[in-house]
């Protein structure tokens, strides 16, 4: 008997026969912080780009492919970026450039659905279930999203297309750069299970090399675990890892919610212990922050700074003013307080994350966050 036919490229969500489904995509533009620094600045085009600050106390913020060639990566210390790339170049943040480049970019979802769930200035799900335009297709609609990101911003933008959350982010990872992947019904737990199992959101390099001491590699050797054993080794994370290795996601896409804090944090891909090292990317995190509290127009009172450690132990400190946090000087000046009296720390961290609480008024967007942390790339 003859094998069917392979779907056609825009057959990628729900069907009458599947009405469960959901047709999502995520949209991740490429290397953006680097890029459009490239974009602005002809000079740099083709080169080796470092969003940060030189010397002994910078830390890259972004870099470009040129550059991620040699192994230059986000939250590495300048110093040993420049060993890595002799030729890298450094430029400085300019947060005004991205935000502008990111409004400009959800300008754009919003022709096509109005569900969009930010998660940085730079990446975003859709839901495109029922769009605007009645296109009916999320692989048409995510290739006519790219191409008018690029019309509209001269920067590339890759995109993953399946009928979960989960499996679109995976998708749009996977022909990175200016790529597009459609993983179909019936096709998630295939996928997933020959991926390696740092591809998994939420497996940084300490629970890889856990899994890798129980043989788990890839997704296969996780989905062959039951939910007891993950249980015992992994706790809270183990639900979501028996749902993972499946292929399985019953996240909505939530555009709106009611938020008691903004703010976001960051996993760094090389752990950072160095009182300079912390005081540069604290400064990175605030300005990152206080976009989105100005974004959202919040106000609130308490500003918390929250710290893993490479054990996974989680200290967080909170400073509370009887008034409300009356603009980015004060922000800072009370984040940075709050590091400062933690230094020198215990150990080195692998995150630091940065909220404002205690907020006035309930309803607001809700926050863009990098990477479920702030994922500079």
């Amino acid at each position: 008997m003859a094998s069917p036919p392979p779907p056609a490229e825009d057959d990628d969500g729900a069907s009458p026969n599947q009405p469960g489904l959901r047709k999502i995509i995520h949209v991740d533009m490429d290397a953006f912080f680097a890029s459009v620094e490239q974009r602005d600045d002809p000079a740099l085009q083709g080169k080796p780009v470092a969003v940060g600050g030189a010397g002994g106390r910078g830390v890259v913020a972004a870099a470009s492919y040129e550059a991620r060639r040699f192994g230059v990566r986000s939250a590495m210390p300048s110093v040993t970026a420049s060993r890595l790339c002799p030729d890298l170049i450094f430029v400085r943040p300019r947060f005004d450039a991205y935000k502008e480049a990111s409004r400009q970019i959800r300008r754009v979802f919003e022709h096509y659905t109005p569900i969009i769930e930010p998660l940085s200035l730079d990446e975003a799900y859709l839901d495109v279930t029922e769009d605007r335009l009645g296109i009916g297709s999320a692989t048409r609609i995510a290739t006519l999203i790219r191409q008018e990101i690029r019309a509209k911003t001269r920067l590339t933008a890759s995109a993953g297309v399946s009928y979960n959350k989960f499996l679109a982010k995976l998708a749009s990872d996977q022909n990175k750069p200016d790529g597009l992947c459609v993983i179909r019904p019936g096709e998630g737990a295939q996928f997933v299970a020959g991926l390696p199992i740092r591809r998994f959101h939420g497996v940084g390099p300490k629970a890889e090399e856990k899994m890798q001491a129980l043989g788990i590699a890839t997704g296969a050797d996780l989905a062959g675990k039951d939910i007891a054993f993950l249980r015992q080794h992994f706790g809270s994370m183990a639900d979501y890892l028996y749902r993972a290795a499946r292929g399985i996601d019953l996240r909505p896409v939530a555009a709106h919610r009611v938020r008691k804090s903004v703010g976001g944090e960051r996993t760094f891909s090389e752990d950072i212990g160095s009182g300079a090292a912390l005081r540069d990317t604290l400064e990175t995190i605030i300005a990152i922050v206080w976009d989105r509290i100005e974004a959202s127009s919040a106000k609130g009172r308490t500003v918390t700074l929250k710290l893993k450690f490479t054990d996974f132990r989680i200290m967080t400190r909170a400073a509370s003013l009887p008034d409300l946090v009356a603009d980015r000087d004060q922000f800072a000046a009370l984040a940075r307080s709050l590091l400062e009296a933690e230094l020198p720390l215990r150990g080195p961290i692998r995150l630091m994350g940065l909220t404002l609480g205690n907020l006035e008024g309930a309803q607001v967007e809700k926050p863009a966050r990098d990477e479920a942390q702030l994922r500079l790339l």
